[in-house]
């Protein structure tokens, strides 16, 4: 049997200190190791970021929790906050209560004096002068309609509660049936949603006007962005989960089947064969030409979407690799790939989303490495964006191309979720299938690091719902137990490089279990059911793999 030589939490082992003095490195979700704190620290680190940009509004006599008070970024940044916030649902219980009938949602809270209200017409906005702030629709926005689907998803698997999510899911379809049929959202000869020529999921054109008007004019340029299609394509996905669970197996299939046409319509108008082009124009020549070799942000979120194959997502990855060894840029993680130049309205080349480095790209291309064969440069990803926070004392939005300058303009916290989201799905490989982790795929990779042995907890505080998992290597294998509530367990584990696997003991019974090759890397698959504490042990085998 394989056996762990230490126990965790611990301040010191072997002489090394490998704990902070009170444990700050203990919040959800949080490594322990026998090595050094890096790694948790690192992910403290991407806790307090996000929790920063916590705040709180005041609207209609309600108070609503935000990080931020865009829809767009508190959803994104759920990928962290939903393992510790209570109150996960205030803002988008909100938002979706005050959909129009058409469909669309409101997607910002700001202060009368900032005039976001004023950037639109009386339709896209709802002003609640008492409290002095006004609810906006960005008319050119169309990221918002999926990712209330994708929020509303985070909050089920947080909290279990599917009678709340029946009663939404009537708006969360209406909003999906709005951006997928009105028609200045979506294009019915090419089958796509569409929105003004913005940068990738930004909010302004290249116009002189574009600081202070956001709607969507007669005759205005459209294009066709990725990006808002990948999140419908998510979107439609997990409705028809939701239909399925919910006994609706008719409407199920309809919605896997409009995902399955759009996505089919992604790849015959924007895959290039590498990676999916910028905005493809459909009413105008376009800017400079260059919307085919331009790499956008949203192709690191299309891999996560489930949108691409493995082999498309080789290829984007392969893509970003490539630009690492040619940018002049610290690293390859860009908001856009040429940037617009001279400008793009009043953004130089560089700058903003304009050609900035975006962490959020990083986060997002970390995850997707981990899950297709490109483990090592997902960690890769990871060491260097945890070097760089060292070196701040925090996470910035954006980064200058040369890395020595902080560019503003978002939240830090964004970034900061999408790489705690990597750790978490990506590196310790736990990805909630249902809700509560009732149903776990398991899928760690934590042989592409320097530890042997560790300890990793995630979960959700607001319905005390934890995985505990502890980790040791050895010369004989692998031991994992995994600590959680009656739980299916999908694993899916990587083995050291050089190793194969001769057997499979699940709590001290040898289990089945068959080989999978992704790329260069070798994964072991089972089953395993368990009620408080799963015992696996991967034994190592002295023939090579050869599948």
């Amino acid at each position: 049997m394989i056996e762990f030589k230490h126990k965790l939490p611990s301040m010191h082992i072997d002489g090394k200190t490998n704990g902070t003095y009170n444990n700050y490195e203990m919040v959800v979700p949080c490594v322990l190791t026998t090595t050094d704190t890096r790694l948790g620290e690192f992910l403290h680190g991407l806790h307090n970021v996000i929790e920063d940009d916590r705040s709180l509004v005041f609207i209609d006599g309600r108070v609503l929790a935000v990080c931020k008070n865009w829809i767009r970024d508190h959803v994104h940044v759920m990928k962290g906050f939903k393992h510790w916030e209570y109150d996960i649902r205030s803002f988008l219980d909100f938002i979706i209560e005050t959909q129009r009938e058409d469909g669309c949602y409101y997607e910002l809270i700001k202060q009368m004096d900032d005039l976001h209200w004023q950037f639109v017409d009386e339709d896209c906005r709802v002003l609640y002068p008492d409290d002095n702030v006004a609810l906006v629709r960005l008319e050119l926005e169309a990221d918002i309609e999926y990712l209330v689907v994708e929020g509303a998803m985070q909050v089920y698997r947080a909290t279990g509660d599917f009678d709340w999510l029946m009663r939404v899911l009537p708006n969360l379809e209406r909003g999906i049936a709005y951006i997928t049929s009105d028609k200045k959202r979506w294009s019915s000869e090419y089958g796509l949603v569409i929105r003004p020529h913005t940068i990738d999921t930004w909010d302004f054109v290249d116009t002189p006007t574009s600081g202070s008007d956001r709607r969507i004019h007669e005759k205005e340029p459209m294009s066709i962005m990725h990006g808002d299609n990948s999140g419908v394509y998510q979107a439609m996905c997990q409705l028809a989960w939701i239909n399925e669970k919910a006994g609706n197996p008719k409407k199920a299939a309809m919605w896997l089947s409009r995902a399955e046409t759009l996505r089919n319509n992604m790849i015959r108008h924007l895959w290039n064969g590498r990676f999916f082009v910028h905005q493809k124009p459909i009413n105008h020549d376009g800017i400079d030409g260059k919307e085919d070799i331009r790499l956008s942000l949203s192709n690191s979120y299309d891999m996560n979407r489930g949108v691409t194959t493995h082999a498309q997502s080789c290829a984007i990855i392969e893509e970003y690799l490539s630009r690492r060894e040619t940018t002049s840029a610290f690293a390859e993680w860009f908001s856009i790939d040429p940037p617009y130049e001279p400008s793009f309205h009043k953004h130089s080349a560089g700058t903003y989303v304009n050609g900035g480095i975006s962490p959020f790209t990083a986060g997002e291309l970390a995850r997707a490495a981990f899950e297709n064969g490109y483990e090592d440069y997902a960690w890769d990803i990871l060491c260097r964006f945890n070097a760089l926070m060292e070196r701040d004392g925090t996470v910035y939005f954006l980064y200058s191309t040369d890395g020595q300058r902080a560019l503003g303009g978002g939240p830090s916290a964004w970034g900061a979720a999408a790489f705690m989201n990597a750790v978490d799905e990506g590196l310790a490989g736990i990805v909630d299938c249902d809700s509560l982790y009732r149903e776990i795929r398991f899928s760690p990779r934590f042989p592409v690091t320097h530890y042997k042995e560790l300890r990793y907890i995630t979960g959700y505080e607001c319905s005390h719902t934890f995985v505990d998992v502890r980790w040791t290597l050895s010369e004989e294998g692998m031991r994992y137990d995994l600590y959680a509530k009656e739980a299916v367990i999908h694993a899916h584990i990587l083995l050291p490089k050089g190793k194969t696997c001769s057997a499979v003991i699940v709590d001290g019974q040898p289990a089945e279990f068959t080989l999978e090759r992704i790329r260069d890397s070798v994964y072991v698959n089972f089953e395993a059911e368990g009620k408080r504490q799963i015992i696996m042990e991967l034994y190592f085998s002295s023939e090579p793999y050869g599948g």
